[in-house]
């Protein structure tokens, strides 16, 4: 693992990160276009993390703090290199950020239905509050 590099995506990387997602992500987002995640560049250019081995794109998630909370999105891993730390390395680097930034607690989104997804995560030291519900509503019609 020691090759392995995790940096935040450049301008440059962003259309390859959706291509990625539809490869290595579970689920889709309203915000999963080209003007969404260059709003959250262009907003915060730390938050989308990029793992690298030898130029290749293997994971990502995305680190978001808002000042208040610290949100974890897009966790995602090739699926031709699971189970190999990849997932681990990249929820560190974000804890580290988030740390860095005077973060007090993280907080990841993960679909139900995402069995592989929610193991990753209880891997990773978190856990689902079973007093929270998430309430949603699209503000583009």
């Amino acid at each position: 693992m020691n090759d392995l590099r995790i940096d935040p995506a450049s301008a440059a990387d962003l259309a390859a990160v959706l291509d990625f997602w539809k490869a290595a992500a579970e689920g889709t987002s309203i915000s999963d276009d080209l003007d969404g995640v260059e709003r959250l560049h262009a907003r915060d250019p730390q938050a989308l993390l990029l793992a690298r081995r030898e130029g290749e794109l293997l994971g990502t998630v995305i680190a978001g703090f808002d000042g208040w909370r610290c949100h974890l999105y897009r966790l995602a891993v090739h699926p031709d290199h699971r189970r190999r730390g990849i997932g681990s390395a990249l929820l560190a680097a974000a804890e580290q950020r988030f740390a860095a930034l005077g973060g007090r607690r993280a907080d990841a989104m993960v679909l139900d239905r995402n069995e592989r997804g929610r193991r990753a995560w209880e891997a990773g030291g978190y856990h689902p509050e079973d007093h929270w519900t998430r309430w949603v509503k699209p503000l583009n019609g």
